[in-house]
């Protein structure tokens, strides 16, 4: 149980390889769980929800908006716990939390309850999601860390092909309160166990002083105040709100238009299907494309599968088709997203830089279930919010063309290799 905390600075990668790869194994078993029963179950549950308990779309999104407002706030200081001690303490710590939220969720008698319970999620989101599983493994594997990163996210990208369907299934034999209660327990027996036992590889403290002193101000602020970053930061915050309301309201679109649950279910898990597509084949992307071109193309598509979602209003080939493929897109954006800045202006200082980046676009996503209820409401139903969603990622893709600035950086407007 004891976990090494020295201070010195980064070195090789620790640990031996066997615990590291135990440790990578786990991850990929847990993420797939957490996002499964803390963020994929809801889309699914939604309708149940509302009809059953008598609250308003707007409400029940809007505490789901919460958990995800919590959840983006809560990082910072789940960031210095990962680097104080570790992501075993911390993911163990969040999954039993996350446990504990979705049995408070299940038995919310009140909005208000529902709404509190959903930000208690958010802490355990903040703890066991992406970000530190991220720096778990980042820390474990050193310079080799870009393959386990790439083999984990292509995993957890299964969560809702996995669990959409087999919320939807749960569902049909039961109502969502003992749907919630049947996940917490999974959760419980999957997640807790896992962390506790196999996130063992010794830790070393991070020390990110150096490289953020080293990052020359001037040109820092000069970045931050051109106009290829703002566009930059504009059009990721345009295309992460529209993809991410595309994808928690897909399943509504859908038994709004006629389909059954089983059947909306299921597209939502061609969407994580279509996800491991996208990232698998980015690599290959980013050497064929300029990094404009490549955020242009990729954006244009997200829209256009959008737009063809949308309008389809039967269970057909072409409706699965476009599922997939708007999947490919979102998994994507994910790498996009994450090398936008280093495409553009290199790795130095990419730690401040991509913090001012990013953060546009967390409050974005954290938003996007209360905003996009709204709009539903505002537009007069899912179909039109569709369209709506299509046109903000089209106004992102122009953004987008102008998010490359003419400073001569080697790997700007350019093929880069990703780090």
């Amino acid at each position: 149980m004891t976990i090494d905390m020295t201070t010195t600075a980064p070195g090789p990668a620790h640990g031996s390889d066997r615990a590291r790869q135990r440790g990578l194994i786990a991850l990929c078993l847990t993420e797939i769980t957490s996002w499964g029963a803390l963020y994929y179950a809801f889309p699914v549950l939604l309708g149940a929800i509302t009809v059953d308990t008598g609250w308003s779309t707007m409400t029940v999104m809007g505490a789901f908006s919460v958990g995800l407002a919590v959840s983006a706030i809560a990082g910072i200081p789940v960031g210095h716990l990962l680097d104080r001690l570790g992501p075993r303490p911390v993911m163990t710590t969040g999954s039993i939390i996350g446990v504990l939220s979705v049995v408070a969720i299940a038995t919310a008698p009140t909005p208000g309850w529902f709404i509190a319970a959903w930000a208690v999620s958010g802490l355990a989101q903040a703890c066991v999601f992406y970000k530190p599983a991220f720096a778990a493994i980042t820390g474990w594997y050193g310079p080799s860390r870009v393959k386990a990163l790439t083999a984990l996210t292509l995993v957890a990208g299964l969560s809702s092909t996995i669990f959409a369907p087999l919320t939807a299934a749960i569902a049909d034999r039961t109502d969502w309160r003992t749907t919630y209660l049947i996940l917490a327990a999974v959760l419980a027996v999957i997640t807790i166990p896992t962390h506790a036992v196999f996130l063992n590889v010794p830790w070393r403290r991070y020390d990110g002083q150096r490289a953020a002193t080293e990052q020359p101000k001037r040109r820092r602020r000069g970045i931050l105040r051109s106009r290829a970053f703002i566009c930059l930061v504009i059009a990721m915050a345009l295309a992460s709100f529209g993809m991410f309301a595309a994808t928690v309201n897909l399943v509504p679109l859908l038994t709004e238009q006629g389909s059954s649950t089983s059947f909306a279910a299921w597209a939502l898990g061609l969407c994580g299907a279509g996800q491991l597509l996208g990232r698998v084949g980015y690599g290959r992307l980013a050497k064929a494309t300029t990094t404009r071109v490549r955020t242009v193309a990729v954006l244009a598509a997200a829209a256009v599968t959008i737009a063809v979602t949308a309008v389809t209003a039967a269970p057909t080939v072409t409706l699965i088709a476009a599922a997939v493929a708007f999947g490919a897109t979102r998994g994507i954006l994910t790498l996009l997203e994450a090398t936008a800045v280093s495409d553009r202006w290199g790795t130095e200082g990419f730690g401040a830089l991509y913090g001012a980046f990013s953060a546009p676009s967390t409050v974005a996503m954290a938003t996007t279930p209360w905003i996009g209820a709204v709009l539903t409401d505002w537009v007069g139903g899912y179909q039109a919010l569709f369209g709506y969603l299509a046109g903000f990622v089209v106004l992102a893709a122009v953004f987008g063309f102008f998010s490359v600035s003419r400073s001569g950086h080697p790997s700007e407007d350019s093929s880069a290799t990703n780090p």
